[in-house]
């Protein structure tokens, strides 16, 4: 079970799985799991092992669709779920890669389980500029760049939502833990608008909602995306509803254009620390973020690189995956531009 510790902010929030499996269930997700690693069809990104991961999600124990089916309906106050005693096959697992772009082509217990929750809140998602378009991808700490603000480093990762330069970014993240970091102190942080959204001032809300910043590429795109993305005209920070909206933000890539734009995201920001929450997780924890009304990041931790450091494995979803047709080369996952 995931456990959390406070954040630096007196008003941080201390939470706890919203579910942990039992050992009948997790042997059961873990038998399914294992039916999508034995046959020849076991690449990841080939649709064909994507298609039987969808039927295998209708198979897996019913508590645990139940969660996820609810969590896809509305994502609650924190726009976070916490499922924890999740099959990873620990005893199996290699040494935690440390070579930049790592990612998951061939089919294991923890892909096959990511992207078997992943079909159950819509369809998995890649982007070609970014970790070489594939599913399911690898957060691990990478020998050199831990200063690298992105998911191979090991200093403090600014709160974000995921790709919120582009004009389809994912609904959801999915992380699993294969294995926490050495001192047990990687936390990853999440912060969701309908708790911060209250801590606003009226100017503050306003000025979000104007189309007054500009969004760029993360660091772990491709160099050369920011330049080549065709959609960064100015957006705003929030939309939709008024009382609930949806975030397109990252701390270290969204520019303001205007003074009131400036004031208004650092208030943003200041109103995202003191709502924040911080989950330590262990292995077999997996998290769900509404990618919608939630940023995340990460506080810093100390790399060992011994084959036993931190190793989270990420895949993206797409609630409607027909909206993106246009980006999507023969309506497969991955999004080319």
């Amino acid at each position: 079970m995931p456990k959390t510790t406070p954040d630096t902010t007196p008003s941080a929030v201390v939470a706890t799985a919203d579910r942990t499996l039992d050992p009948a269930e997790a042997d059961a997700c873990e038998r399914l799991a294992r039916t999508l690693c034995t046959s020849g069809h076991d690449q990841v990104d080939s649709p064909e092992w994507v298609a039987r991961a969808r039927d295998a999600w209708e198979e897996l124990p019913l508590p645990l669709r139940r969660e996820v089916r609810r969590f896809r309906r509305h994502s609650g106050p924190h726009g976070t779920l916490v499922i924890g005693g999740l099959p990873v096959d620990q005893a199996s697992l290699p040494a935690t890669p440390t070579v930049p772009g790592s990612v998951q082509r061939q089919a294991t217990v923890p892909a096959a389980v990511l992207t078997m929750v992943a079909c159950g809140l819509g369809e998995p998602l890649a982007y070609r500029a970014e970790k070489s378009g594939a599913l399911v991808q690898d957060v691990v700490p990478v020998p050199g760049q831990e200063t690298f603000h992105g998911n191979a480093g090991s200093v403090p990762l600014s709160f974000h939502t995921e790709n919120g330069f582009h004009p389809h970014p994912p609904d959801y993240v999915v992380f699993l833990c294969l294995r926490a970091d050495h001192d047990r102190i990687a936390g990853m942080r999440v912060a969701g608008v309908r708790r911060a959204l209250p801590l606003l001032t009226p100017a503050g809300r306003q000025a979000l909602f104007a189309p007054e910043f500009v969004t760029t590429p993360p660091p772990s795109f491709a160099p050369g995306a920011a330049a080549a993305e065709p959609d960064a005209e100015p957006r705003p920070v929030l939309s939709g509803a008024a009382e609930d909206p949806d975030i397109r933000m990252a701390q270290l890539v969204t520019t303001p254009l205007t003074p009131r734009a400036a004031e208004a995201l650092a208030e943003f920001g200041r109103a995202c620390e003191a709502t924040a929450r911080t989950l330590l997780l262990s292995p077999g924890d997996l998290v769900v973020i509404d990618n919608r009304v939630t940023v995340h990041g990460r506080t810093a931790f100390h790399p060992r690189y011994d084959g036993a450091d931190r190793w989270l494995q990420r895949t993206y979803v797409s609630a409607d995956l027909r909206r993106s047709c246009d980006h999507r080369p023969h309506d497969g996952h991955v999004l080319a531009r």
